[in-house]
């Protein structure tokens, strides 16, 4: 007979904390704001204990790229399924219009969050990378409707719809904001 213990077994990992502690981190900002995120209060959120929160994130900075990183990621994969299912022969100006009005309609809450984060690199400069490199996918994703200036222009018309729809009372009509698209696509028409 062996004298050997057999191996007790290994300890379960947990491979998706990281990314739960990020999403943990965009509801808290969603729901408190980022001056209001704490390690503690995203380890709530998670499910976690507050050890694991700074073992993934040394600073609130650390934590907050990350969940800007996952709210772009997260943004970057729906507008690739917009992409996938714009038929051939589409109005560009019609599809941005429905885009922006999904964005301030049934993903209002997703889009005020994902704001809140990409704004707070004016102040974090551990942000500004992953809000530079969000900017620079959806230039490049109109660019490929368009060419590389209009599709830069349409970015940021696009981001200025969303920031303006979710500070005003009310959406923007539909029209007001086809036509602006539209005016972007065709310099010089009147519309």
């Amino acid at each position: 007979m062996s004298s050997t213990q057999p191996a007790p077994p290994a300890r379960r990992k947990d491979p998706d904390r990281r990314e739960r502690i990020a999403r943990a981190a965009i509801e808290v900002v969603a729901e408190r704001g980022v001056e209001k995120l704490t390690h503690r209060s995203v380890a709530a959120a998670a499910g976690v204990p507050l050890g694991s929160t700074t073992y993934y994130f040394a600073t609130l900075d650390d934590l907050l790229a990350s969940a800007l990183r996952q709210a772009a990621e997260d943004d970057v994969e729906h507008m690739r399924q917009w992409a996938a299912g714009l038929e051939p022969g589409h109005d560009l100006a019609e599809s941005l219009t429905d885009l922006v009005l999904h964005y301030l309609g049934p993903a209002r809450a997703q889009t005020a969050v994902e704001h809140q984060l990409y704004i707070a690199a004016l102040h974090k400069p551990a942000l500004r990378q992953v809000s530079q490199e969000w900017d620079t996918w959806l230039a490049e994703l109109f660019a490929s409707y368009t060419d590389e200036a209009t599709g830069r222009a349409l970015s940021v018309l696009f981001c200025g719809w969303q920031l303006q729809g979710i500070v005003r009372e009310s959406v923007p009509s539909r029209d007001e904001i086809e036509m602006t698209f539209r005016r972007m696509l065709q310099p010089g028409a009147k519309t």
